[in-house]
């Protein structure tokens, strides 16, 4: 009979740093103990490295401690294999012999035979080992970790096809567990990822055909898109082989990390299709998905770019301003400055000599009789924005300007505007946050030889209700501001309420007849 590996707390932990609450994990543990789940992955266990990481990614030996006296599965925890070498399994391994039951290494193909050298290792120690290895659907184009395989017997207990890209069918389940047992007669076992809604299908193909274990998740609990879900999981076993299955613990289960769910929004989404469908790394779009500021669109673009090998899909004119302008006035999206836009119009028309920047096209609409040249900062989905705002571009005529080439995200722009867009050949303050709104508004006022540079709209958020990536975001034009200001010497004055503190501040009240 196959086998069940839950790997929640490690898996999950992409989202929460490795860091989860001591009652849910108590609540995932006792609901565990009432379900046919063999094995419990519980986290990493790694040696320094930079930055925070929380408990689950080292497992201290107190938590493992407590973690094996409220479970009756074995416990399981996982090593990074580009990160751990021979010499560092005695100190990770010697304090967890008689709690944890087996160690998983999570590897690339190409470095197996580094894998098999560790793997020895960790068998000294008398544990159970497994080897995940990643990029299952590219498995082929690796000729040397093929021959490689027959290294596996008597050594792995559990050799894992792991479709990190989620694109992998139900066809190439069975042949790939044909190409292995040719070379090995390792037990396998299967990893899957549910960018395509396959990570289901992708597990019973591998059971039916013989696989001795499987892993899953709460609520599919797992970066990007996720994996196959183990409440759905016991689900179709209870009915496709009678298996007995306690509902209420799934169910305790469930509810406790549906709030986690609701928070982190794991699952799959157009960009994950594309990158499941063309084994492209996911762990881009899990960063862009989450930033809220791509669009669909630009994500997928990016991915066709990715797959294609292209840098980007357009270049463009180097913008060159044909005069300066002694003062620059950036229109941010934040309700002051529609909120004052008829004073902040007046100030624009009274003043000679003036440029309005749109870091955001979002409040742009106010402004479009100004007399005054108008430039537009188009990065990821602002091209869209800028459509939506001017119902017909057929009459526009300000100047538009994107971060330098190549944009990661590709380039989108609307085509009745095209010969009216540039790209800036650097950015001159920084070499950090190149497709930020706020960069290039202000880097179009380092192109406009700009002498005195006014801000409207740029509002902040009260700390009280600000979310994380409201706070990202807070904290990078705090940068920015930051850093220009020391770079130019040219003070960043806010018109219109601010919270931001490398702001200076005015009214624009005081700047009309």
């Amino acid at each position: 009979m196959f086998k069940i590996l839950d790997c929640t707390l490690r898996d999950g932990g992409y989202y929460t740093n490795w860091d989860f609450d001591k009652n849910l994990v108590h609540t995932y543990l006792n609901s565990l103990n009432s379900l046919p789940v063999d094995y419990i992955e519980v986290g990493y266990r790694s040696i320094p490295i930079k930055d925070y990481y929380g408990k689950y990614f080292y497992s201290p030996v107190y938590e493992l401690q407590e973690l094996k006296s409220l479970t009756n599965k074995k416990l399981v925890i996982i090593f990074n294999e580009k990160d751990i070498r021979v010499e560092h399994v005695a100190d990770l391994l010697q304090p967890i012999v008689g709690i944890v039951d087996m160690v998983r290494i999570a590897l690339d193909p190409q470095q197996l035979g580094r894998a098999l050298k560790l793997a020895a290792e960790i068998k000294k120690y008398g544990f159970e080992v497994g080897f995940n290895v990643m990029y299952m659907s590219k498995w082929k184009q690796y000729g040397n970790f093929v021959e490689e395989l027959s290294g596996l017997d008597g050594l792995a207990d559990y050799f894992y096809m792991v479709d990190s890209y989620g694109g992998v069918f139900p066809d190439d389940v069975k042949q790939t567990m044909d190409l292995i047992r040719s070379k090995t007669d390792c037990k396998i076992g299967f990893h899957g990822h549910n960018n395509l809604e396959m990570a289901l299908i992708n597990s019973l193909t591998a059971i039916d055909y013989g696989a001795d274990i499987v892993d899953s998740t709460i609520l599919g609990m797992g970066r990007g898109a996720g994996n196959l879900k183990t409440e759905l999981l016991l689900s179709v076993l209870n009915t496709k082989y009678n298996m007995d299955i306690d509902f209420n613990a799934i169910g305790n289960v469930v509810d406790g990390f549906d709030q986690l769910l609701k928070k982190y929004e794991w699952g799959t989404n157009v960009p994950y299709m594309i990158s499941g469908s063309n084994s492209l790394p996911q762990k881009d779009v899990m960063d862009w998905y989450t930033t809220r500021v791509y669009s669909l669109n630009s994500m997928v673009r990016a991915l066709q770019n990715q797959k294609n090998n292209i840098r980007d899909n357009e270049e463009l004119p180097v913008f060159k301003s044909a005069k300066s302008y002694g003062t620059v006035l950036i229109v941010g999206g934040g309700p002051n400055s529609a909120e004052h836009a008829k004073a902040i119009i007046e100030f624009i028309n009274q003043t000679p000599d003036i440029a309005v920047v749109h870091s955001s096209s979002k409040n742009a609409l106010y402004y479009k009789d100004v007399k005054a040249d108008q430039f537009y900062c188009l990065v990821g989905n602002e091209g869209h924005r800028l459509e939506k705002v001017f119902s017909d571009l057929g009459d526009f005529n300000g100047v538009c300007v994107f971060p330098p080439f190549p944009r990661k995200m590709g380039t989108y722009i609307p085509a009745q505007i095209h010969n009216r867009c540039f790209e800036f050949e650097q950015i001159s303050f920084t070499d950090k946050f190149k497709d930020s709104h706020s960069i290039l508004a202000l880097q179009t006022a380092v192109e406009l030889n700009a002498a005195e540079v006014y801000i409207v709209g740029f509002d902040g958020y009260q700390e009280a209700s600000i979310s994380q990536l409201e706070r990202s975001l807070v904290e990078e034009n705090e940068y920015l501001f930051q850093v220009f200001q020391e770079t130019y010497n040219i003070d960043l004055v806010s018109l219109t309420p601010t919270r931001y503190k490398a702001l200076q501040s005015a009214s624009v009240y005081s700047l009309i007849c």
